[in-house]
Parts: structure tokens; C-alpha cells; sequence
């Protein structure tokens, strides 16, 4: 093939996964709007578009998802649906979409490097079913977490293939791809187990070949396998040498919007080993925005500590009020404090797919160019018109306790080990 598109529906997403091929050598890039000339018109071997759809209604990221292949397809380009690995979004519908315009879909959104498997049709989340987990039970409580049973629902037909066949004859599953592509068989969606990188590493291999309309359906584990593949491209699309980005020389902010006990912990690592100051913004001023009387005193105390050049962590505060649905708000809210003093910084993290769109669309910021991976799914990048500081993104609810302790050391050059 020629190039890939990777179609996601929050940013922290579209880089984690898109991140393994700039490793590899191709210019990456990701794009916070599909019809943007600079994301159309680039010189990219990997697309990683963000749909932002994770908050729509399933019919509008749908609608989105599938309008944003229409407009970013190209000869020789193949399709990468980025799912997040524990089922957050409206994923299965906007597969959904895809399938009528970019035939059949291989989905597994088994990640091993994070924990996340996928046996018997089900995700795992270090061993743990994915319906026990608080990722699952803090937007989805009462509901069923079986990839099957969610595909079944948006009106898919579905074929599960186990792990132990798999693992037996895995030529079948590209068999089954190429079978459905050519004479709708009745299968619009292939499940596959996973639960080893030799696992994900062996679907790559085997789905590559498939010379058929199809589409891959996953996390940034398949995505890493299949970014491994010394021929996925074009012989005239070559690697390149990765470059190097310079050390921090400004202060560095760590952008927390992720709720996460993940998060409270890596927080809570970057505070103590790094001395690093916290600002935990309460959500009622994030709720009013200018309105609220404390608003001006946060944005002066936000800009005392950046043009003050002090590293410091601003993260969302937690309430009785609490509601997920208000997550775009709020991030929109933390991103209009920071805005004013982007131009200071000389790094930025940012904890959390709608907390680093909000950043960068405040910042004026329409798409990153990749340049490295700190530790799985964590993503390093800078803007690509070459203006602002080196940015890290991270999905909040996966990571390391050390992921914001490493990004911070990566951003300061600093060559000290940290655990994986």
C-alpha cells in the first residue's frame, strides 16, 4: 500500500496509535480537522485523523467517521479504525458506517503491552473482564461489554474466531476476509482473540496480504504490529531517519483532564520525584468559565507559574456534581485558562483525549507531526508548521504510574531509566 489513514475518535487515541509507524521511520501526522488543506495535502506516509465523535450521538460520529474516510481515501491508501481498547465511544456504530463504504472489518482491540487482551469475543483489562473494571462501570454500569453482543446491536453480522483456531490456522482469518469482500457472504465484522504481541503480530502478517476491500479495527496494539512490517508499504514510500527533538527550554505544564485513579497516581509520581507543583482547578469555576468570580484569579495564578518558568501539573478537580458527559466542557474550560500563556511554554503533556484536543484547538494548533513513543501510548510530537512547544499525549486511563514522570524527563533530555 501506499499510505494509511487512522481514524479516531479523540486525539490521545489517533497518536497512540499512529505512533508506532513514526517509530518506524514514516512521516506521521495527526489532524485535529479531516478537510484541513495542510492534513490533505501532506507528504504523509500515516494520516491519524481525530473525528472527535466520542462524545456525539452514535448516528453523528457515524455519519462523521464515514465522511471522513470519503474525504481522506486515496488510491493505494488502506484504513485503520482506532477503537479505544476498553470500549469507550460510539465505536461500534461508526464500524458500522465504515463497513458500507470500505468493506469488511478484522477487529480486536487487544493491546498486551497495556494489559488489554481479547478471548472468547471479550476484553480483558489485566486479567480483569472488562464489564468489572472502573473504566468500564464509570460510564457504563449495568451494560454488557462483549464485542459481539455490541457489533450485533448496531445491526453487524458477525464472525468470532477463538484463539485457539486462530492460533491453529491463522491463513483462515484473511480466507474469511477476502471471502466476505468479494461475494457478501453474510460477515461484515471478523472478531479475533488476542492475547500476545506474537498473537497481534501474527494477525498483521496475515491480514496485510489480503488484496481486497477491508479494514482493520483496533487499538495501537495491531496498529504497532502492523507498523513492524518491514513491506507494508510501497518500495518508493521509504523510511526515514527519526528526528530528534531539542530539549524543554521553557516551563513545562502537565494538562490533567483524565479523572482516572491512573491519573491521580501518575500525578501523584511526578509531584514526588520531580518536585513538581499541583494546581487542581475546582470544576464549579470550570462549570462557569469567565462568570465564575474565581476565574481571573486562576488564569493570573496559571500565568505566574509559566512566565515564571516553573514545570507545574493543572488538573481537573473532582466534585459531587461530577457527570462524564461534562468532560468537553470542562477540558474547553482548563484549555481557555492556558491559552493566554501557550506561546511560553516549552512542553506540554497533556492526560486525556479531550483535554489535549481542547489544548491545541485553543492554541491554534490543527496537527502535530509524531516523532517518537516514550513508553506505550505515550506520544511525543511537535506542531506541524514547526511553531510552539514539543507536546506529549497520553490516553488518561492507561499508562504507567511513571508515564507523566517519564514524559517529563523525555522533555528535559534528561537520559534516566524509568520503569516500564
Amino acid at each position: 500500500m501506499k499510505s494509511l489513514l487512522i481514524v479516531a475518535d479523540d486525539l490521545s487515541g489517533a497518536a497512540d496509535c499512529a505512533i508506532a509507524f513514526a517509530a518506524a521511520g514514516r512521516k506521521t501526522v495527526v489532524s485535529l480537522d479531516a478537510g484541513a488543506s495542510d492534513v490533505s495535502d501532506a507528504q504523509a506516509s500515516v494520516i491519524a485523523a481525530d473525528t472527535d465523535t466520542r462524545r456525539l450521538s452514535p448516528a453523528d460520529a457515524a455519519r462523521r467517521t464515514a465522511d471522513t474516510w470519503r474525504t481522506l481515501r486515496a488510491p493505494g491508501r488502506r484504513l485503520y479504525k482506532k477503537i479505544d481498547s476498553t470500549l469507550r465511544g460510539n465505536w461500534a456504530a461508526e464500524v458500522a458506517a465504515l463497513t458500507r463504504v470500505a468493506g469488511p472489518a478484522i477487529v480486536t482491540p487487544a493491546f498486551p503491552a497495556t494489559g488489554r487482551t481479547v478471548r472468547d469475543g471479550r476484553v480483558f483489562v489485566r486479567g480483569v473482564p472488562l464489564d468489572d473494571t472502573e473504566t468500564w462501570q464509570l460510564e457504563h454500569a449495568g451494560q454488557h461489554a462483549g464485542l459481539r453482543d455490541l457489533l450485533d446491536a448496531v445491526g453487524l453480522r458477525v464472525a468470532h474466531v477463538s484463539l485457539d483456531a486462530f492460533r491453529a490456522a491463522p491463513g483462515d482469518v484473511a480466507a474469511m476476509v477476502v471471502s466476505a469482500a468479494a461475494s457478501g457472504n453474510g460477515i461484515d465484522a471478523i472478531i479475533v482473540d488476542g492475547e500476545t504481541r506474537d498473537d497481534l503480530a501474527t494477525l498483521a502478517r496475515v491480514s496485510a496480504s489480503v488484496d481486497a476491500p477491508f479494514f482493520w479495527v483496533g487499538s495501537g496494539g495491531l496498529a504497532r504490529e502492523l507498523a513492524a512490517l518491514p513491506d507494508l508499504f510501497d518500495a518508493d514510500a521509504a523510511a526515514r531517519p527519526a528526528r530528534a527533538i531539542e530539549p524543554a527550554q521553557g516551563p513545562i505544564l502537565a494538562l490533567v483532564g483524565s479523572l482516572s485513579a491512573i491519573s491521580e497516581r501518575q500525578c501523584a509520581m511526578l509531584c514526588a520525584e520531580a518536585g513538581i507543583g499541583e494546581m487542581i482547578v475546582p470544576p464549579a469555576v470550570l462549570r462557569d468559565g469567565a462568570r465564575h468570580p474565581q476565574w481571573q484569579a486562576w488564569s493570573v495564578r496559571i500565568g505566574d507559574a509559566v512566565r515564571g518558568k516553573e514545570d507545574a501539573i493543572l488538573r481537573i478537580g473532582r466534585d459531587d456534581a461530577f457527570d462524564p458527559a461534562e468532560g468537553a466542557l470542562l477540558s474547553n474550560a482548563l484549555a481557555a485558562l492556558v491559552a493566554p500563556h501557550f506561546d511560553a511554554l516549552g512542553g506540554l503533556i497533556a492526560t486525556g483525549g479531550e483535554t489535549a484536543r481542547a489544548m491545541l484547538a485553543a492554541a491554534k494548533v490543527g496537527s502535530l507531526e509524531l516523532v517518537s513513543e516514550i513508553e506505550a501510548g505515550v506520544a511525543l510530537g511537535r506542531p506541524a508548521n514547526g511553531k510552539g512547544p514539543s507536546i506529549v499525549t497520553k490516553a488518561g486511563a492507561f499508562g504507567s504510574e511513571h508515564a507523566l514522570l517519564g514524559a517529563w524527563l523525555h522533555l528535559r533530555g534528561a537520559d534516566i531509566p524509568i520503569a516500564r
